[in-house]
């Protein structure tokens, strides 16, 4: 216990909780991108367009980032690179989709903008399968 609470880290729980942490956040996310990547296959594309490059580009880029990009993070597998498309969509959910709701509405965009930044900074950690690929 005095090794979990004490003021050196312990690579082996960093490493640990990262694993769980990419898990879980990509896992969260699929919640969100699974519905959207089966509205695209049925063809609806009806979509929020906040850029002006049409309803269906928007939602292949939502898809392509709650889905595919939430994949590879539970994976382990470019996990920073993979961050970087789902900090976007959040800060566009945030700002710009939520921008003029009460914090209520967009709390859950920016607990999931925090915590994708948070992947970018630490990375997949040592039980990821890109440091297979990678030869490490």
């Amino acid at each position: 216990m005095a090794k979990l609470l004490g003021p050196r880290t312990n690579d082996a729980v960093v490493n640990l909780w990262l694993f769980i942490f990419r898990v879980a956040a990509g896992g969260f996310m699929l919640t969100h991108g699974i519905p959207k990547f089966l509205k695209l296959i049925e063809g609806n594309t009806q979509f929020a367009d906040p850029f002006g490059i049409g309803p269906t580009l928007s939602l292949i880029l939502t898809v392509f980032a709650e889905f595919l990009c939430s994949v590879l993070i539970m994976l382990g597998i470019g996990t920073r690179l993979a961050s970087i498309p789902l900090i976007a969509t959040m800060g566009v959910a945030a700002f710009i989709i939520h921008a003029s709701d009460s914090f209520q509405r967009k709390e859950m965009a920016l607990l999931y903008l925090i915590v994708f930044i948070t992947i970018l900074v630490f990375g997949g950690g040592k039980f990821a399968l890109g440091r297979v690929f990678r030869g490490r």
